[in-house]
């Protein structure tokens, strides 16, 4: 298997930690209410057990688009 590169993995989606880009996105103008956001977030994945095998495949089928299905949408 060969690397593909990063936008492709994810679907042109800007990862988190790149440079030139803020490492979360802004929910909500008030700088306050975004940073209470995040901290819930950040909380709530900190409580959560990890992913089995079957969890993660069951996640991967959900996002993935074969070649076709890409094309024709």
């Amino acid at each position: 298997m060969t690397a593909r590169p990063n936008a492709e993995l994810t679907g042109g989606v800007q990862l988190v930690d790149t440079p030139g880009r803020p490492a979360r996105p802004v929910r909500f103008a008030d700088v306050a209410r975004n940073a209470a956001y995040w901290a819930r977030i950040e909380r709530n994945t900190a409580e959560a057990p990890p992913l089995t095998n079957e969890q993660r495949a069951v996640i991967r089928t959900a996002f993935h688009q074969p070649a076709a299905a890409r094309e024709a949408a």
